[in-house]
């Protein structure tokens, strides 16, 4: 049996999970009465809700082509977001080529320049699928072009530049050389891949040598490795040691189970060869970019570096006056061990103790996977506090640096003269403007990060909900300057109670409220935004007194617009430098960092001084 690894990648919702999904249903794996879930690769529970994919997965399918020989398929699926870029960086030294896929309307985007200039990079040929061709926004030689001249403006080579093009639609299930086939199979995919892919250039010979790209955990095995076998056999409960990048033996064991993939499905197996892509149990501490080898090898595999992370955030202990109400694991020594489990299989993560023990410094590549980071903790039972995320500075030949990206936002055209406004006063600068069809129009900004952080909302209600942001890392350079930050103030309680209506109505004058009557609330705790732009302290649990007179006429029902309730993501990049979220499994408040106003008040004397 011959075999082919690939990796399909794409920019976020372009249906890459989906048309893995066909590529399973039309080799045989799943048998026709078999019950499949949609977007079977999407196994985690926030990628099936937020629809995008966070892990990269790998999975197997085999292909009859008609000739006798069939051949097994080792098919990667890769996240489509920079800020899992972790993730891809190491996924693609596993195979020999990459099915690009691009939407027919949308074409190009910047996550997709950022894993296909990974990928080209490594001398990995593509095989572009143009996906989506029955939208009727469709727009396919376009899009065609655009792929052409973004493999040109990645330095592609003659031979990459020479790639053959399928046009499909994955959830029809179909691709075919001709851009307007509306039917048919994905036959002609599996023969492109097992044409243009080249076979595993493994030695099976040589000594046994398998480089760590992916590390998970089992409650039964232990620690799991996922990686290629570059060269020899591995077979059950033989000896084998880890060595780091630089040489060093990390420790040595046995491999007392192998898995390999069959579908969704990892089945265990009695050995591996050369070019087969595995999991390996029975080490204790090996990890991502080790080598596991033969005990005679002493020369590790080069593993591919990672690019550095740009964003912090600091994880504290929640220590407001609802402590510990809703969640399980409240103290620092639980955190430390999870953040600890969570760098050790996520290597664009860096986790680094504060000196008095209470939190942890969190640098990773964007609020999106710090974010994921903070919802999987919370729904593990986690109680923490979040501070504001902020940019991570680096000295520069010309003196400070700070991180830039990419920015590229699609919009109506009567919206983009207050997007460009927003976004010049964030420093921004506009590289390219052009007409993307139907009314709208696409602008390239290259933005500091840090005048990033907290304007997605803002973005969606100028352009009432229609505009698409999307954001790619680009360098580090030169430091921007001083970036104004949030323009409103926001309304503090100043005691602890339950909210009341008789309070809040008079208070839905002064800004947005963030609260509901009955919740329960205390001293230094967000519960709206003013609507100028210092803070003000207020009562939200005064009641009305009661007396024996009665009113002329009946007491006005107080009615009150129904609480504004953010998401995780929005109250990270909403609160300010001083103030904090508190996370915990059942509810998202918003607090200053001194609960006490005398407290408030010496720190900001000092902060000004």
């Amino acid at each position: 049996m011959s075999l082919r690894n690939v990796a399909i990648i794409a920019h976020v919702d372009h249906g890459k999970t989906t048309l893995v999904d066909q590529l399973f249903r039309q080799s045989g794996t799943f048998r026709d009465n078999q019950r499949i879930e949609e977007r079977a690769m999407d196994s985690n529970d926030l990628e099936k809700e937020r629809g995008i994919t966070i892990l990269a997965k790998c999975t197997s399918i085999e292909w009859d082509g008609g000739a006798g020989e069939s051949t097994r398929i080792n098919i990667v699926d890769t996240p489509g977001h920079a800020d899992f870029g972790g993730e891809v960086e190491r996924i693609l030294s596993m195979v020999d080529g990459v099915i690009l896929l691009v939407d027919s309307s949308e074409g190009a985007m910047p996550q997709t320049k950022f894993v296909t200039g990974k990928a080209l990079a490594l001398g990995l040929k593509p095989i572009v699928v143009v996906n989506k061709i029955d939208r009727a926004d469709e727009r396919t030689q376009e899009v065609l072009d655009e792929v052409f001249d973004l493999f040109v403006s990645l330095d592609a080579t003659d031979e990459q530049l020479d790639f053959p093009v399928l046009f499909a639609s994955g959830r029809n299930g179909y691709a075919s050389d001709d851009p307007t086939a509306r039917e048919g199979t994905l036959e002609p995919l599996f023969k492109k891949i097992v044409e243009h892919v080249p076979a595993p250039s493994a030695d099976p010979d040589g000594p046994f040598k398998f480089l760590v790209t992916l590390l998970d955990r089992d409650n039964f095995l232990g620690r799991i490795l996922t990686g290629l076998v570059f060269s020899g056999t591995v077979k059950t409960n033989m000896p084998i040691h880890a060595l780091d990048p630089d040489g060093n033996v990390v420790e040595t064991g046995r491999a007392s189970k192998l898995m390999a993939f069959r579908g969704l499905e990892r089945v265990p197996v009695d050995e591996a060869k050369a070019g087969d892509i595995i999991s390996i149990a029975g080490l204790t501490t090996a990890t991502v970019a080790n080598t596991i080898a033969d005990p005679s090898v002493s020369e590790p595999l080069h593993a591919q570096p990672i690019d550095p992370p740009t964003l912090s955030m600091r994880f504290a202990v929640n220590d407001s006056p609802m402590a510990g109400r809703e969640g399980t694991k409240v103290t620092s020594r639980m955190i430390r061990d999870r953040l600890a489990r969570e760098a050790e299989s996520n290597v664009a993560i860096k986790v680094t103790e504060s000196e008095d023990k209470d939190s942890f410094e969190v640098a990773g590549r964007g609020e999106l996977q710090l974010g994921v980071l903070i919802e999987t903790m919370r729904r593990e039972g986690f109680e923490l506090g979040i501070s504001r995320p902020r940019v991570l500075f680096r000295d520069g030949e010309n003196g400070r640096e700070e991180p830039y990206e990419t920015v590229v936002i699609d919009v109506d055209d009567e919206h983009s003269g207050t997007v460009v406004e927003k976004m010049s006063v964030r420093k921004a600068e506009m590289t390219d403007m052009r007409p993307s069809g139907g009314g709208k129009t696409r602008i390239t900004f290259s933005a500091p990060s840090r005048g990033l952080i907290g304007y997605h909302g803002e973005f969606l209600s100028d352009t009432r909900g229609t505009g698409i942001m999307n954001r790619l890392f680009e360098k580090y350079g030169p430091y921007k300057g001083n970036i104004e930050g949030r323009a409103n103030g926001v309304l503090i309680s100043n005691g602890a109670g339950e909210a009341n209506a008789y309070a809040l109505g008079p208070l839905e004058e002064r800004g947005v409220l963030m609260v509901g009557v009955g919740e329960a609330l205390y001293e230094g705790m967000i519960i709206g935004q003013n609507a100028k732009t210092e803070d003000l302290e207020v009562n939200p649990m005064k009641s009305k007194q009661l007396t024996n007179f009665r009113a002329s006429g009946k007491d006005d029902a107080i009615r009150l617009t129904p609480p504004w309730k953010m998401t995780l993501e929005q109250a990270i990049a909403y609160i300010d430098d001083d103030e904090l979220v508190e996370v915990t499994p059942k509810s998202i408040r918003l607090r200053k960092r001194h609960l006490d106003p005398h407290e408030r008040k010496k720190a900001n004397r000092a902060k000004a001084a």
